[in-house]
């Protein structure tokens, strides 16, 4: 097993990507319009956006291009909401805005895979669908309403019922399901590196190994100093999600953060690879302690999730996830475990993507939650939008100043506390 995480904080996508292009750090004093932290996908597509409209931009990683976060997922494009569905978000913020969001994520998908056809952007992209397959029977009406729910709103939406999902998936023991034909997978690391390019290519200025230390007000605009330089900008954008709670630690009280492990087997044999998923698109299903598998363009197996954490973690969750994919997907023969890494995400208490307001001109994105891809791609298109003049409250995203979780020190700790129970839920529903 080669232990990515362990050797270098880094993922599958970083140790096969064939596109890494420095960026220098930043040296010295600099003016723009906009100052972005962090080089993940908001970072990237929020520059690119705003470069695209003439607007000065620049980003500012502390490490590489995709280190966080979106270097570390398993590179799937969803475009859909995690745990929430259309009719409930609608009731929950009303028809008007309600809708603008709902449209917002339905577009999210597309987006990415325009953007990688615009920009020539080579990172195994395909748009075959997304699966989620359900576990239980009342999952299995969960997923049929989504999926009636996104119909309605003219999205190619298909409900599955367990044939139709085994001959998708090539997986047995599912009771149905649906698929987003709009969905697909790609090469996070390769498709961050093709954003940046784009970004570059249209007057942004990037920068790596530019750690932001401090972030103050001067006059009309923020100050950001950095070990070797400054820069003066008129509204600031912290895209760091779980990555960059010390500039602002008022942020890391408004999330959960969750560790999230992903593994990736040695290629898997011709026979075995034409069962599973040959039409190449991804799943996650539906169980609490939710099960995801993909194929990369080297035909490897990649499954990610949690486990109960403690010592020796990084060595026995990676194992546990493996032998997990193995019985799943009826693996008489285990693929050999050939990558293990792990990364943090940012959880929201609604589920939902944020705009939170940190001042005038300054404002922080979060919208993972299972989603980072498509929605942080979209996310930064429409912050675009606000480095252009729109008002932060016009963007069809819920927008507002910081809401810090109540025991927050504590309510961290419950995704790994919890995850037993979860799993035990999991299996009192698929033996009921």
């Amino acid at each position: 097993m080669i232990d990515v995480a362990g050797s270098s904080g880094l993922s599958l996508w970083h140790a096969v990507g064939r596109n890494r292009r420095e960026r220098p750090a930043l040296e010295g004093p600099l003016d723009v319009d906009l100052a972005v932290v962090g080089g993940g996908f908001l970072g990237l597509s929020t520059a690119l956006h705003t470069a695209e409209k003439g607007i000065s931009v620049v980003v500012l990683e502390a490490e590489l291009i995709a280190w966080g976060a979106t270097g570390r997922n398993a590179g799937f494009v969803v475009p859909n909401f995690a745990k929430r569905d259309p009719d409930d978000i609608i009731a929950q913020l009303g028809p008007e805005r309600g809708e603008r969001l709902v449209d917002f994520a339905a577009g999210s998908a597309d987006l990415v895979f325009d953007l990688i056809k615009r920009h020539a952007i080579e990172c195994d992209a395909v748009q075959s669908g997304w699966i989620q397959p359900a576990h239980s029977p009342a999952a299995l009406q969960k997923t049929r309403s989504r999926a009636e729910q996104w119909a309605r709103r003219g999205r190619p939406t298909v409900g599955l019922d367990s044939q139709a999902v085994e001959e998708l998936t090539g997986v047995r023991g599912y009771l149905g399901g649906w698929m987003d034909r709009l969905g697909g997978v790609l090469n996070p690391v390769e498709y961050a590196r093709g954003l940046d390019d784009a970004a570059e290519k249209a007057g942004a200025r990037i920068f790596e190994h530019t750690r932001v230390a401090s972030i103050g007000r001067t006059g009309d605009g923020w100050v950001l100093k950095t070990a070797s330089g400054s820069v003066r900008a008129g509204k600031v954008l912290i895209a760091t999600n779980a990555y960059g709670g010390h500039l602002e630690r008022t942020l890391q009280r408004t999330y959960i953060p969750l560790k999230i492990f992903q593994i990736a087997t040695a290629p898997l044999p011709r026979e075995v690879r034409t069962r599973l998923l040959p039409g190449g698109q991804g799943v996650g299903d539906t169980r609490r302690n939710l099960f995801t598998f993909r194929f990369d363009s080297g035909n490897r197996l990649i499954t990610g999730g949690m486990h109960v954490f403690g010592p020796g973690a990084d060595t026995r969750v990676p194992r546990a996830i493996w032998r997990r994919l193995a019985k799943q997907l009826h693996l008489q023969e285990i693929p050999p475990l050939e990558y293990s890494w792990s990364g943090m995400a940012a959880v929201e208490p609604d589920f939902l993507p944020h705009l939170v307001d940190l001042g005038p001109g300054l404002i922080a994105g979060f919208a993972c939650n299972g989603r980072g891809i498509a929605m942080t791609t979209a996310m930064g298109k429409v912050l675009a939008d606000w480095a252009d003049g729109t008002k932060p409250q016009d963007l069809p995203l819920p927008f507002g100043p910081p809401s810090p979780i109540p025991f927050r020190s504590l309510m961290r700790h419950a995704p790994n506390v919890l995850l037993p129970w979860s799993m035990l839920r999991d299996r009192l529903d698929e033996a009921g």
